[in-house]
């Protein structure tokens, strides 16, 4: 299936969260066998054979793509998660919102040293939980190969919040 299909069995709803926003949604994406699948075989592609060890899936819908794609590289997955949702000794991050902050946190066993890691979520906006999601990861030890996304907001330049990183995404709007 070509990428340019996939953007077909994705929802756009305009006004959501709030007024001026068209948001898209990937609900629709996943209900479809053959497109979820595809979108899986475009973000693991780039990973096959590349000696990844771990997939970092970001809350909530890098889980639903990071563990898919793990499991299609041969990859452990670990998940990243909002302050107060992993059970053992954690590791946290914090990062600004456009009103405020927010943090990510990840068990500090997560990662080894020099473990290679893909970080993967559904998509790139402004960049911020990426970037936060990449600074856990080294913090820990792994090698950040790359960070990849299913769609990419280009109009807000969230890549350019990660510092050169191998950003490899399948949609771009």
């Amino acid at each position: 299936m070509l990428t340019m299909d996939l953007k077909d069995k994705i929802r756009h709803v305009p006004d959501f969260p709030r007024a001026g926003i068209l948001f898209y949604d990937i609900t629709t994406l996943l209900q479809d066998p053959m497109g979820f699948h595809a979108a899986i075989d475009s973000l693991a592609l780039p990973f096959a054979g590349q000696g990844i060890d771990i997939v970092v899936g970001i809350e909530s819908r890098g889980f639903i793509f990071g563990s898919a794609v793990a499991d299609r590289i041969g990859a452990g997955f670990t998940p990243v998660r909002k302050p107060g949702k992993l059970p053992s000794k954690t590791v946290r991050a914090s990062y600004d919102l456009e009103y405020g902050t927010d943090a990510l946190e990840m068990h500090d066993d997560a990662i080894r040293k020099g473990q290679r890691v893909v970080i993967v979520d559904d998509l790139l906006a402004t960049g911020g939980t990426a970037r936060t999601t990449r600074d856990l990861v080294k913090r820990l030890g792994g090698d950040v190969r790359a960070l990849a996304f299913l769609i990419e907001l280009v109009g807000l330049n969230g890549r350019a919040k990660l510092d050169g990183e191998n950003v490899h995404t399948v949609l771009k709007y």
